[in-house]
């Protein structure tokens, strides 16, 4: 390794995910830009009739962000976590994993408190008091003592607030999982059996309101397990199907997927055309539970892009996609802010009489404040600190899937 490289944070919050990694060609900026990409995708999905939302992934296959986000993240905690776990032990590591979930416990609940007072104040302000029943925020003026607490116990989730406490689950799932990632087929075994059964049986976290967590973790925890898993045993998990039949596999699921998303679903008789049984296999793919298509799908994605986009290409660390690559190293920071960005840009449409201006102010000023935060959040995490010392190994996929490298050395901090 060049000794002139300096190394990089990459990280969103303080933390055993705060892996230090080299810039250059053994760094990975994939991770970071396709994490920045997806919550781009989360703000400009999160305001009705935003235009440029017809280009974000959920018009374009049977997963959005929020299968990018948690795969993701299982990547980086399977790095971070996985390789504490080896140096020091299932104590040490568990107990980084636990006060990560804290920190993203913490954030949520300032995220509530903020996110209900604008969207309260915004309600009664503008008298729409349509904003609490869609944000389901309208149990605030029936029980407030009560809601309150069951914002606590992250049993009362309003819309757009049901990502960050989805992610504290499934960390703590990973600090009891940790022990596992050294038995990869035994790990994913029990992983996808509690998946299953989550799915057949219902099994969800209940919830203050009824009908359990939007994001139910006891399915979604199967994305992120094969996520920190892809991580520690690429060789052995990409082994297990060959690559063309992998490829020819993937592309047709991804084709599938565009053709039920642009021709099937909005068909609007399409139940009085096929069978039932059909029509609930491709209508009710429901995205609360992960529904099997949506997992295959993003599988079938990561699968393509790497592929595709090899691990040094140049774009990758152009002017273009810096901006990306900041947000997708400081995700937390800038996922709050994208949650009150995207409803004052609703705001913002909402009352402007210029449809074209409207759409391109929150389109254009709303990605620049994004921008900011992680370069305000990055200016944090050096201010005053003196260099870390180099990390040994990067937080990498390599091009060649089947020859991916084992990534056990990394260095956190």
């Amino acid at each position: 390794m060049n000794g002139s490289r300096q190394p990089i944070c990459w990280s969103d919050t303080e933390g055993r995910e705060a892996a230090l990694i080299h810039t250059g060609p053994s760094r990975d900026l994939r991770v970071d830009i396709f994490r920045g990409l997806a919550l781009w995708w989360i703000f400009i999905d999160h305001i009705p009739a935003n235009w440029i939302a017809q280009f974000s992934l959920r018009n374009f296959a049977l997963a959005d962000a929020t299968e990018v986000f948690v795969l993701l993240a299982g990547y980086a905690a399977g790095i971070a976590y996985g390789t504490a776990y080896q140096r020091h032990g299932w104590l040490y590591a568990a107990a980084d994993v636990v006060r990560r979930a804290w920190t993203l416990y913490i954030a949520h609940i300032f995220l509530f408190v903020v996110f209900s007072a604008q969207v309260s104040y915004s309600a009664t302000a503008l008298d729409r008091s349509e904003y609490l029943d869609e944000i389901h925020l309208d149990v605030l003026a029936e029980a407030p003592y009560r809601a309150m607490l069951e914002a606590l116990l992250l049993s009362f989730q309003p819309a757009y607030l049901n990502i960050l406490p989805m992610y504290v689950v499934l960390l703590l799932l990973f600090a009891l999982a940790l022990p596992l990632l050294s038995r990869p087929l035994l790990l994913a075994g029990l992983s996808g059996a509690l998946y299953t059964v989550a799915r057949l049986k219902g099994w969800n976290l209940p919830s203050w309101t009824g009908g359990g967590w939007y994001f139910n973790p006891l399915a979604w925890q199967f994305l992120f397990v094969l996520g920190a898993l892809l991580s520690q045993h690429p060789r052995r998990l990409l082994a297990v199907i060959p690559v063309r039949v992998a490829d020819v596999a993937a592309g047709l699921v991804l084709v599938v997927g565009l053709a039920l998303v642009w021709f099937v679903w909005p068909s609007d008789d399409l139940s009085a055309r096929v069978p039932r049984l059909l029509t609930r296999l491709v209508i009710l793919v429901d995205k609360e539970g992960l529904h099997p298509m949506r997992l295959v799908s993003i599988l079938a994605l990561t699968w393509v892009l790497v592929r595709l986009v090899p691990f040094d290409a140049a774009w990758l660390r152009s002017r273009f996609a810096a901006p990306l690559v900041l947000c997708g190293q400081h995700s937390l920071a800038v996922f709050c802010a994208g949650i009150f960005l995207s409803f004052l840009g609703r705001l913002v449409m909402e009352a402007q009489d210029g449809w074209w201006a409207a759409q391109a102010a929150v389109n254009m000023v709303g990605p620049v404040i994004l921008v900011a935060v992680a370069a305000l959040s990055a200016w944090y995490k050096t201010k005053g600190r003196a260099t870390p010392d180099r990390a040994s190994a990067p937080l990498a996929l390599a091009t060649d899937m089947p020859a991916l490298s084992h990534p056990g050395n990394a260095k956190v901090t």
